[in-house]
């Protein structure tokens, strides 16, 4: 079932909560690589392994925000008014999410259109938007991201924007892509599948009495983790 989180402001408190232990459309490149094929590797282990934690301990550690991240927080908003002025008004959510497949997959959309459609906004450095403004093509590392929120949301198509301060806005519909979505549901499931396995495996060890284990308590600090 597909539901939306519409109050919850992105960044905060309440929205990490919902995401927490959640497989999300901006971390399913770590489950699937670019040839749809099921990733095993490092990246894919550790993502494993931190939403296994995250669904142990219900809590989400600081993560390290890079200098192109903050100049996203700057310019996505502007992207987005100028979107609304040239094309529909966007709508603002939070969060949604879908569990039709027996576990729930998350998405954080930049935006919704009407009733059929989605936005979803990237601050791009010059190189880049040149190169796309020339291929006139959604970049590769952002196909599994937009077919994952078009796949939660059932939405009939996404306006990827693309966007550089001083230069031109490119906005790109992007339509759903059926190969693309059964490999991702193919790739979370198995996921989810390792997923309860590992946390089978954590169950037991806290349960056996010959595990030398002691209770600590969290302490809170506002660091940034690489």
């Amino acid at each position: 079932m597909i539901k939306y989180h519409e109050n919850l402001t992105q960044g905060s408190d309440e929205w990490l909560a919902a995401r927490c232990g959640l497989l999300t459309a901006s971390k399913m490149k770590l489950i699937l690589t670019p040839t749809l094929k099921i990733a095993s590797n490092d990246d894919e282990r550790k993502h494993l392994y931190e939403l296994l934690a995250q669904r142990v301990t219900r809590y989400i550690e600081p993560s390290y925000v890079s200098d192109d991240m903050l100049r996203g927080r700057d310019d996505e908003p502007d992207a987005i008014i100028k979107y609304s002025e040239t094309y529909s008004p966007v709508r603002e959510m939070g969060f949604i999410t879908n569990d039709e497949w027996g576990f729930t997959i998350g998405y954080s959309p930049d935006g919704l259109v009407g009733e059929d459609g989605l936005v979803e906004a990237k601050s791009r450095r010059q190189r880049f938007q040149v190169e796309t403004i020339i291929k006139n093509a959604m970049p590769k590392e952002y196909v599994l991201q937009v077919q994952t929120g078009l796949l939660v949301s059932g939405r009939k198509w996404c306006d990827f924007i693309t966007y550089c301060g001083g230069m031109h806005m490119l906005t790109l519909r992007i339509y759903p892509d059926s190969e693309v979505q059964e490999a991702i549901i193919e790739a979370a499931t198995a996921f989810e599948m390792r997923l309860s396995d590992k946390m089978d495996a954590y169950n037991a060890v806290m349960a056996s009495k010959w595990s030398r284990l002691i209770p600590t308590e969290r302490r809170i600090e506002q660091e940034m983790f690489l």
